[in-house]
């Protein structure tokens, strides 16, 4: 996370950089509160990647658990009826 900070700290420097006149005080406070903020949204982000990945794995289990269940009524319904 601190090199994705230190990227977008990077890219916003650089393009003041590029305007080619010294940043105003208001111009690097702004754009160090938009770094900020897009590091809040990366977090947010990876936050939300790890919970579907959680539902997805919760899910796939819930469908193995009732797959070993319908192969066990299978099998006992196999058993009933062939006796």
């Amino acid at each position: 996370m601190k090199k994705v900070t230190f990227v977008l700290a990077a890219a916003g420097l650089m393009t003041l950089a590029a305007c080619g006149e010294k940043p105003a005080e208001n111009a690097v406070e702004n754009a160090v509160e938009n770094v900020e903020a897009a590091a809040e949204n990366v977090e947010a982000a990876a936050e939300n990647v790890t919970a579907d990945t959680a539902n997805a794995a919760v899910n796939a289990t819930e469908n193995a658990a009732n797959a070993v269940d319908n192969a066990a009524n299978a099998v006992e319904n196999a058993t009933t009826n062939a006796q």
